[in-house]
C-alpha cells in the first residue's frame, strides 16, 4: 500500500498539486485520471520520488519516503517497476537484453540466472521466443509495450508505476495491455499505479480511481461508481467523448422506460 498525505508541489509560485491525500491499494489497479495539465503527472513523479514535494508525506507500506536515507531510497527503487509512456527500450539492445538490464544493474545473479528470469518474464507477457533477439525497431508497438512490462516486473517489484501505458496503441491492443497489467497485478500482489486519460482503461480495470482536477483530488471511487457520480468536473471529463455521452443518454432512457 502507498499512502499519500497532504502532498503539495509548486513551480515558480504556481501550485500544481495542492494538499492531496490518497491511498493506493495493494493488489489493485489504482488509476490516476485527469485532463492534461491537471497535475496527475506531477503527483506520480512525487510519489515515485523523482520530484521533491514542498509539503506532505509518501508512505510505502508505512515507510516515509521523505525520511529515508540515500541507501534506503536505493533499496526502495529496487522494489519499484516502471513502465514508461513510450516503452523506453534501449535501441542498441535486443528485447532479451532490455529485459535483463535491471538484473544486470541491481542483482547478483549469474548471467544464466538473469537470462532465465528475463525469459520467464517475456513468456509471462506472451512474447514468443523468436522475438528475444530482435531489436526494438524490429517489433510492433504492442510487442514493445509487452517487452517493457516484462522489464518492469523482472525484479519482482512490490510497486508498479505505469505512465500512459496505452499511449500510441490501437484500441484492441490497448485492451490486451490493460488486461495484462491487471492480471500481473493480481498474480504478483503488487501495488499498481497507472497514470492515464484512457476511458477504456478506467472502465475495464479501474478498481481504485483518483480524479485530479486543477491540482486537487476531486473524486475517488471505482469503475462501477464513476459513471453514476454527480461530480460535475468528473462528468465533464468522462463525457467529453460524444460516444460516451450517447451511451449515457441511452442508459438513462432505458432506465426511465424500465
Amino acid at each position: 500500500m502507498i499512502e499519500v498525505r497532504k502532498l503539495t508541489k509548486s513551480y515558480e509560485g504556481r501550485t500544481v498539486i495542492n494538499d492531496i491525500s490518497v491511498v493506493f491499494e495493494t493488489g489493485k489497479t489504482n488509476l490516476i485520471i485527469g485532463r492534461s495539465g491537471s497535475g496527475k503527472t506531477v503527483l506520480l513523479k512525487n510519489v515515485i520520488g523523482l520530484v521533491q514535494p514542498d509539503a506532505g508525506e509518501v508512505l510505502f507500506d508505512g515507510r516515509d519516503l521523505m525520511k529515508m536515507s540515500k541507501h534506503e531510497v536505493l533499496n526502495l527503487r529496487r522494489e519499484m517497476g516502471l513502465l514508461f509512456q513510450g516503452s523506453a527500450l534501449f535501441d542498441s539492445m535486443s528485447v532479451l537484453e532490455n529485459v535483463m538490464f535491471p538484473l544486470d544493474m541491481f542483482s547478483n545473479l549469474t548471467w544464466r540466472e538473469r537470462c532465465k528470469r528475463a525469459m520467464s518474464c517475456l513468456e509471462r507477457v506472451e512474447l514468443m521466443e523468436e522475438t528475444y533477439d530482435l531489436m526494438p525497431s524490429e517489433i510492433s508497438g504492442g510487442m514493445m509495450k509487452r517487452a517493457a512490462i516484462a522489464r518492469a516486473i523482472v525484479l519482482h517489484p512490490k510497486y508498479l508505476f505505469c505512465d500512459e501505458p496505452n499511449s500510441g496503441l490501437d484500441p484492441k491492443t490497448s485492451l490486451v495491455i490493460d488486461a495484462l497489467i491487471h492480471s500481473i497485478t493480481k498474480e504478483y500482489g503488487m501495488t499498481t499505479v497507472i497514470n492515464t486519460h484512457d476511458m477504456n482503461s478506467v472502465m475495464n480495470i479501474g478498481e481504485n480511481i483518483v480524479f485530479i482536477h486543477d491540482g486537487i483530488r476531486e473524486w475517488t471511487g471505482t469503475k462501477e461508481q464513476v459513471i453514476h457520480s454527480d461530480n460535475k468536473p468528473l462528468l465533464d471529463f468522462i463525457f467529453a467523448s460524444d460516444l460516451l455521452k450517447k451511451a449515457k443518454e441511452m442508459e438513462e432512457e432505458i432506465s426511465r422506460e424500465g
